[in-house]
């Protein structure tokens, strides 16, 4: 017996090619460095997540003897008191990458908000508010950073709010500019015109027009960010011992650079890592933006 084949009116596309074909668009034409750079991201990304999972032994606890080479036993061989280096190095990477992103996050909503509200609403208040992100964009990030550790005691967590307290600025500049830019737009007068209020404008208008130049800023901060944090933790400005964290690996291993160079050299190798990826990612995805 004959099977009849599902209809498809003509001229109609099932959702699912509809799916495929949008995304065939999308990427089409993107360069081959784009995609490694992507891939790379998702690696990292997944990394992060399940840092403790990948890790073979427990960053913390001593594992073989100490400053073993490199070896089938010890990928990565063993720091000065006989921890796993890949498995700290792992786990600092995910520490390092979380740090960033926690910078980057509160940036953007804190100086996104700030941004948003002086370029829209214009002013005195547009003035106020500029004025105010001045003063904190001229703080020294390291030396502020140090201050808040010294004020409330070595911790990670410490040194994420002292970079974040002169991060947002950067991004109430950026977003700024952009509404003002768009306040300034043809589409935003007919919107006026039309009868749209304040609100609206600010939410259906200028704030998705604000979102890819922040995307663009956000993605190209987290290498400048991985460095940044990794720098203060080589100084001492971090989580106290044995808190795997890159900067902190790096300075503690420089002791013994001669006899164990894998010590400081794997964790340093991490951090350019993680810088690179994100650098070549964030620009892939800039150029992606401005494409379309």
């Amino acid at each position: 017996m004959a099977v009849a084949e599902p209809y498809v009116a003509k001229g109609l596309v099932p959702v699912g090619a509809r799916f495929g074909q949008g995304l065939r668009q999308y990427f089409q034409g993107t360069p081959v460095a784009a995609w490694v750079a992507f891939t790379a991201l998702a690696a990292m990304f997944l990394i992060a997540v399940f840092a403790e999972a990948l890790a073979p032994y427990d960053p913390l606890v001593p594992a073989g003897t100490p400053m073993s080479a490199p070896g089938s036993g010890f990928l990565l061989g063993t720091d000065t008191v006989g921890r796993d280096v890949l498995s700290r190095v792992l786990v600092g990477m995910s520490t390092s990458w979380w740090g960033a992103l926690a910078v980057v996050a509160s940036g953007v909503v804190f100086g996104g908000l700030v941004g948003l509200v002086a370029g829209a609403v214009g002013g005195i208040v547009d003035s106020i508010l500029m004025r105010i992100t001045d003063v904190f964009l001229a703080l020294p990030g390291p030396i502020l950073a140090v201050a808040v550790v010294a004020a409330l005691g070595p911790s990670y967590f410490h040194t994420l709010v002292g970079v974040s307290i002169v991060w947002w600025p950067l991004y109430t500049r950026i977003i700024r500019a952009e509404v003002r830019k768009l306040r300034a737009s043809p589409h935003m007068e007919a919107a006026k015109i039309s009868g749209a209020g304040p609100v609206r404008r600010l939410t259906r208008h200028l704030l998705p027009g604000a979102v890819p130049v922040t995307i663009i800023t956000a993605s190209l901060d987290v290498s400048a960010l991985v460095l940044m944090l990794s720098s203060l933790s080589f100084l001492g400005l971090g989580a106290p011992q044995p808190a795997p964290e890159l900067g902190a690996m790096s300075a503690q291993g420089m002791t013994n650079i001669f006899s164990a160079w894998w010590i400081p050299v794997f964790p340093a190798a991490a951090v350019a890592l993680i810088a690179i990826v994100s650098n070549f990612a964030g620009d892939a995805l800039r150029d992606r933006i401005r494409d379309r």
